[in-house]
């Protein structure tokens, strides 16, 4: 069954020929499945065309008056390696299609063009290429300059970390395809907010339209996505237009697509492939024109292994990816972003923000975090919230974090530089072992008794009580 692409997406192609029944066969044919088609006589007459009007793709004869393709293949190759030229020869001719490809030509059909299938697969082919290749060419361009064409697309992100300047520019540069976007992370590493500027750089007139799929079952995933008509079950009283419908031009995020029943990924997976949906009680197939968006905390492939997650929904997701690290992959934001939140709390509380005590950013520091952004501001919203002082309070924030510390890298790396052997000569007494091991825990801890404790394996009281011992 012929399919016609996306109602947004509506490729130029340029057709050129010098038999006018050919043109129009072909014109007649692209129209129909949505393109937009521009007709040459020539090679020379097909060449001022592309200059002027960039088509997206090129569909040439070989031998024609004026100008003959091996020409026209040339001067395009010569021009650009990003659009996709179709050389149409005859039947047998193989030595003149070898020749074409040489000069820079993608790919190519027999002539006369009969089977419109093979032809529609050729052109579907070659489009995704070049675009896979404009991607990369953008990425290779963006991560050799460093610099982000629109930062206000990030805007909401706070961050002074390399490793996320790095996924902005990736993102900056796959944006602009509508090819599926996954995006994994643990909980609370601002994933929406991802989602939503990647939306902002796609340059799409439509919404942003966000679903969490968790807990949904598979009724209430079509019913919700697709939609239903007046009557399709007990109780649907009126026409429901579904999400996808409502992100029209835009972007659809689901987030959680991890936790997606088995039959939902079905459906899915169909939606992905060929833009095509069916609202509940109709039978009228839907075109979808929405860039899929999806987001997990899931190990995908994991589940994928263990048979929970089917292996074409997972590598259909996998066009474009992104893995979002963890807060505690990004100490420099830590003290960037409780300012932040110090702020936000502040101002939905009614208060002056107070002052973050000097020792804040090492106790959260060393916290592992496993809620990441979303837990850090629901700590400092609550000790701004308790705060009674010009200085933001200790006390709710060491009582939330508990004895989950994380120790830096900086304290738990030991090396002959960090942490000698003193006992040259001697074998240590447990006593004398201890109180060594205690100093340099403390030393490398900063004197912060709760750090030290955590990086020996003992309570803080039990640290009080052996220094107390040693005095």
């Amino acid at each position: 069954m012929k399919t016609s692409l996306p109602p947004r997406q509506k490729p130029t192609i340029l057709v050129v020929d010098d038999e006018q029944y050919v043109r129009a066969s072909l014109t007649a044919y692209l129209d129909d499945m949505g393109y937009r088609v521009l007709e040459a006589e020539n090679g020379k007459e097909g060449l001022e065309l592309f200059l002027h009007q960039k088509p997206d793709l090129v569909l040439t004869d070989l031998r024609m008056p004026v100008m003959d393709g091996f020409a026209l293949v040339e001067a395009i190759a010569a021009e650009t390696d990003c659009t996709p030229t179709i050389v149409v020869s005859g039947a047998g001719a193989i030595d003149e299609a070898v020749r074409a490809m040489r000069l820079g030509a993608w790919d190519y059909l027999s002539k006369p063009v009969v089977n419109f299938e093979e032809l529609q697969i050729t052109i579907d082919s070659c489009l995704e290429r070049a675009e896979t290749k404009r991607e990369l060419d953008r990425l290779r361009r963006r991560l050799s300059d460093g610099a982000l064409e629109d930062e206000t697309a990030f805007g909401s992100i706070i961050t002074a970390s390399p490793r996320m300047r790095t996924i902005f520019l990736y993102l900056e540069s796959v944006a602009p395809s509508r090819q599926p976007m996954l995006i994994t992370g643990e909980t609370g590493t601002g994933k929406e907010l991802i989602a939503r500027a990647i939306h902002a750089l796609s340059g799409v007139g439509g919404p942003f339209v966000a679903l969490n799929l968790a807990g949904l079952d598979d009724a209430m995933f079509s019913d919700t996505l697709f939609g239903h008509q007046r009557g399709a079950y007990t109780g649907a009283d009126r026409v429901r237009e579904g999400l996808v419908r409502r992100a029209s031009g835009g972007t659809l995020f689901l987030d959680e697509i991890g936790d997606l029943s088995p039959g939902s990924q079905v459906k899915l997976l169909r939606l992905l492939q060929e833009g095509e949906y069916l609202p509940l009680g109709s039978d009228k197939v839907q075109k979808s024109d929405a860039r899929i968006v999806a987001a997990t905390h899931a190990d995908l492939k994991g589940r994928m292994e263990l048979g929970t997650f089917r292996p074409d929904l997972y590598y259909r997701l996998f066009s474009h990816r992104v893995e979002l690290p963890p807060l505690r992959d990004r100490p420099e934001d830590i003290s960037l972003l409780t300012a932040h939140f110090i702020d936000k709390a502040a101002a939905l509380l009614g208060k002056t923000p107070p002052a973050a005590p000097l020792e804040l950013n090492r106790y959260l520091s060393a916290y592992r975090f496993p809620g990441n952004i979303r837990e850090l501001e629901a700590i400092i919203h609550d000790a701004v919230a308790r705060s009674t002082s010009r200085i933001l309070p200790l006390e709710p924030i060491i009582e939330a974090i508990g004895g989950d510390f994380r120790i830096p890298a900086s304290v738990t790396t030991l090396t002959s530089s960090s942490l000698a052997w003193p006992f040259a000569g001697k074998f240590p007494t447990l006593k004398v072992a201890e109180e060594y091991l205690i100093a340099e825990a403390l030393r490398l801890a900063d004197n912060n008794q709760r750090l030290a404790a955590a990086c020996l394996g003992i309570s803080r009281q039990a640290l009080n009580k052996r220094l107390s011992r040693s005095n």
